[in-house]
């Protein structure tokens, strides 16, 4: 048996009695030694405050993967192989979507990003400094933590509760709760490479990673882990009619494809990771791990034509060329050019414009228009130490304090400030958002007799919180008002403004948590769980949330399980202070859209007000199944209600009194705006469905094999949108049809995977089915009925076979996807170039293949 399996059985022998084999729920076990032959029970540390105990055992829906099954597949970032494994979550590739570019948001079962708590060795992760603006409806303006900055070769195995638990563990476990545990072994150790490259030839990724125990004197361990990735872009794209038009025309300057709809580049990717224990006594222990991710990514943007791009090329959708005049006194007398096909053969454009010192237009410079390449820089960092134990009465403690830091630092290129004319520069560094956390907490459990059937385990604790969100102003050139301005020419970097000094600044707050939770074996086979959880939050006051669970073992091989539950999430203090301007499409137009904090007063006019925190109620009921054959089934019913919650509006239009309130109260570049957006209390939601798990292992083929299918069912529903009434008595919302049609129907109601795990000897085959059902996208997040469409279902498969070399060394070759299907084509695509519906769950790159060795010791 390998090391890690040696310390986790080790553990599980000091923390059960008895043992139940139960299987996990996608096996796809990373190539193991001829003689690692023993199953090794899974256990859980979230969902329960008493002893960690075996998946079926859990009185709530709880998915468990061993670490080395995220190894069984192609991808390498850890949102993509959780999607894998876990059909109830979901991540897009967000090609062109402004900051979920850098961190794409992922969703489970059907809520936004941030409605679902993330633990790392049990403690909170923190959130992302990145607020994904263009989350696909479903997380527009989300801020959850980054999953993807942790080392897949560092994690031991993931559990995931599939159930409320905001009543246990505080805000944001609405969705469900992801605990990441990390190794713990304090010897041996691996290193793998691996490379993969698509089908169409493009997204090359090289990453190699690492990992290494070693002692921490006799008591204790130190394990390690580093990664290195990188990846180069993707283009599923096709030309712009647009852009083919100005070619015809003679324009020989526009690039083929003008737009790049794909994944973007990621020019570096550095993940680090420390895990450390030490026994300081009988029953004691000290624990100390910290996390360092830095990773640089640039993606394409939308294509800025030299005819018609507002504030650049044309200020009336290319009726007359806008044309700056560059004298003092004005007295250039430059002309008025109406655009025909090629403005650029233009006999006034060539000789009263291009040839002309006194009068300037930016078809000068960039004659084919450009595209600019959106980026940044993102880090994230942790550190969390702290001490647990049991004291001779009994009693168990844990005491730890975390300290967390989270940046980005945005970047684009090949743009322009058109307000600087001739001299701006084409790079720009737009800002920066950073996000600070700091955790405190207690945590005590005590098994109280009370002549019940085990003892009663009553578990209680606190839990101090302080975040702080950041603004950090861009360069100047970046938001300068230039002297072009008062012609009409756009202000700051086209595409993405820089954080003017007025906008930077400092905001935080802190709440105080206490929580009890009992958990009662009334017979061997009745359970009965209580929680509660009292929240106060500086900035918008208290809540108090309670959990009921219970677990009945019918008979020896059927168990029933219920759960229902109180819920909440906290706005975020960068939701509601957030100031962003991004580029986006309204009503079939390219548009600056601005992002005001709520309480700002054009949001005030249009409705917005400071907000409140989320409210749920989770209600759950399922079976779990362990038969004699093997074959162990669980099916579970969930239904999550949701009031208040927080999204982006949908695009509201400013009119010309809107821009010069605005003005007045210092926003220079209002002029640019054409829409605004905010963060809101808008609307309620229920959403519900089933999730399905069946795992059987059986001999075949002289070997052995593992079967698994994981079905998810899910569905939304929109049941109250806030209704305002205007200055006229007109009564209007915030969210759009389409937009409520985005969050119902964008992720697909049903999820398949089907995997079968065959080992044989040195070699290992793998087989994993996947299906997505159909869903309905917005295109572009227009807005517009034009803009609907309705991709229909896909299946893809995934395959894998491996081959241990020598007892240490292990070559794997795979491909996901592997016989290249695609989405439906886009019937939008003459909108802006994109080849598939942006939005298609199952990815719109094709097949990859890879090839990966792994040496262990």
């Amino acid at each position: 048996m390998n090391t890690s399996l040696s310390t986790l059985s080790r553990s599980i022998k000091l923390l059960m009695a008895g043992s139940l084999s139960v299987a996990v729920i996608t096996p796809g076990f990373a190539q193991q030694s001829p003689n690692a032959d023993e199953q090794v029970e899974k256990i859980a540390i979230v969902g329960s405050r008493a002893a960690p105990r075996s998946v079926g055992d859990s009185a709530v829906p709880l998915d468990i993967i061993g670490g080395d099954e995220f190894a069984s597949q192609g991808a390498t970032d850890i949102d993509k192989m959780m999607m894998a494994t876990v059909p109830s979550f979901t991540v897009n590739e967000q090609p062109i979507n402004d900051a979920s570019t850098l961190v794409r948001p992922a969703n489970l079962r059907g809520l936004a990003s941030d409605q679902t708590l993330i633990l790392v060795n049990g403690k909170r992760k923190n959130r992302s400094a990145v607020i994904t603006f263009l989350g696909g409806s479903l997380s527009d303006g989300a801020q959850g933590p980054d999953i993807s900055t942790i080392p897949t070769i560092a994690l031991r195995q993931v559990e995931v509760l599939r159930d409320g638990a905001a009543a246990q563990y505080g805000s944001d476990a609405i969705a469900g709760v992801i605990n990441f545990a990390l190794k713990n072994d304090s010897e041996g150790g691996s290193f793998e490479a691996r490379y993969g490259s698509y089908y169409e030839g493009d997204g090359d990724m090289y990453q190699i990673s690492g990992n290494v125990g070693l002692p921490l004197s006799d008591d204790g361990f130190a394990n390690l882990s580093f990664e290195y990735r990188s990846a180069d872009p993707t283009s599923r794209s096709v030309q712009r009619p647009d852009a083919q038009a100005l070619i015809d025309a003679g324009n020989t300057y526009v690039p083929n494809p003008a737009q790049i709809w794909g994944n973007p580049e990621i020019k570096y990717d550095y993940k680090m990771l420390i895990n450390t224990g030490l026994e300081v006594g009988k029953n004691k222990e000290a624990y100390m791990w910290g996390t360092w991710a830095e990773r640089e990514v640039e993606g394409g943007f939308y294509y800025r034509n030299p005819h018609t791009r507002g504030g650049v090329y044309s200020n009336d959708d290319g009726a007359t060329l806008l044309v700056a005049d560059l004298t003092e006194d004005m007295s250039g007398n430059c002309p008025t050019i109406s655009i025909g096909d090629n403005v650029l053969t233009d006999s006034v454009y060539i000789n009263q414009v291009a040839n002309n010192p006194d009068c300037f237009s930016f078809n000068e410079i960039l004659p084919g228009g450009f595209t600019p390449r959106f980026g940044g820089v993102v880090f994230d960092a942790s550190l969390v130490m702290g001490t647990k134990g049991t004291l001779d009465n009994e009693l168990s403690y844990d005491i730890s304090a975390a300290i967390a830091r989270s940046e980005v630092e945005f970047s684009i290129k090949n743009t322009i400030n058109p307000s600087l004319g001739a001299e701006s520069p084409t790079e720009f560094s737009p800002g920066q958002y950073n996000q600070i956390e700091k955790n405190l907490n207690l945590d005590l459990s005590y098994p109280l007799e009370v002549g019940l059937y085990e003892p009663l385990n009553l578990a209680g604790g606190l839990e101090w919180r302080q975040e702080r969100f950041e603004i950090l102003a861009g360069d100047p050139e970046s938001y300068e008002v230039g002297d072009l301005a008062e012609q009409g020419f756009g202000i700051g970097s086209n595409g993405f403004p820089g954080f003017k000094p007025e906008d930077a600044g400092s905001w935080s707050r802190s709440n105080i948590a206490a929580y009890v939770d009992v958990e009662a074996h009334f017979t061997e086979s009745l359970m009965l769980g209580a929680a509660a959880r009292y929240e106060d939050f500086t900035d918008f006051g208290s809540t108090f949330n309670g959990k009921l669970a219970a677990r009945w073992q019918m008979t020896e091989t059927l168990a029933l399980r219920a759960a229902a539950s109180t819920g909440f999430r906290a706005p975020t203090v960068g939701q509601s202070n957030v100031r962003n301007v991004s580029t986006a499409f309204n009503n079939g137009k390219l548009q600056d859209q601005a992002t005001l904090p709520p309480t700002h007063p054009i949001s005030v006019q249009k409705g917005g007000k400071a907000l409140e925190p989320e409210e749920s109620v989770n209600l759950s009921i399922g079976l779990v199944g362990e038969f004699d054959s093997g074959l162990y089934l669980t099916v579970d019913y969930f239904n999550i209600k949701v009031t208040d919650r927080i999204s982006q509006t949908s695009s509201l239009t400013l009119t010309d009194d809107d821009i010069a309130a605005l003005l007045a109260l210092g926003q220079t570049d209002a002029s640019s705006f054409t829409s605004i957006r905010f963060f809101t209390n808008d609307f309620d939601t229920t959403t519900q469905g089933v999730d399905i798990v069946a795992n059987y292992s059986m001999g075949m083929f002289g070997g052995d094999t593992k079967f698994s299918l994981a079905f998810n069912y899910t569905d939304t529903q929109v049941d109250k949108v806030t209704v305002y009434t205007d200055e006229n008595g007109d009564d209007y919302t915030n969210i759009g049809e389409n937009k409520i049609m985005m969050l119902e129907d964008n992720l697909p109601d049903t999820r398949v995977t089907l995997t079968a795990n065959h080992t044989n000897g040195d070699w290992r085959f793998l087989t994993r089915i996947n299906y997505f059902g159909d869903y309905f996208e917005d295109h572009l997040d227009d807005g517009t009925v034009d803009a609907r469409i309705y991709p229909g279902s896909e299946i893809t498969v995934d395959l894998e076979a491996a081959y241990n070399v020598d007892e240490h060394t292990s070559v794997i070759v795979g491909a996901q996807n592997a016989f290249d299907n695609r989405p439906d084509l886009n019937p939008l695509s003459g909108w802006a170039g994109s080849k598939y519906p942006t939005t298609a769950p199952m990815g719109i790159n094709g097949g990859f293949y890879y090839v990966r060795a792994v040496y262990a010791f």
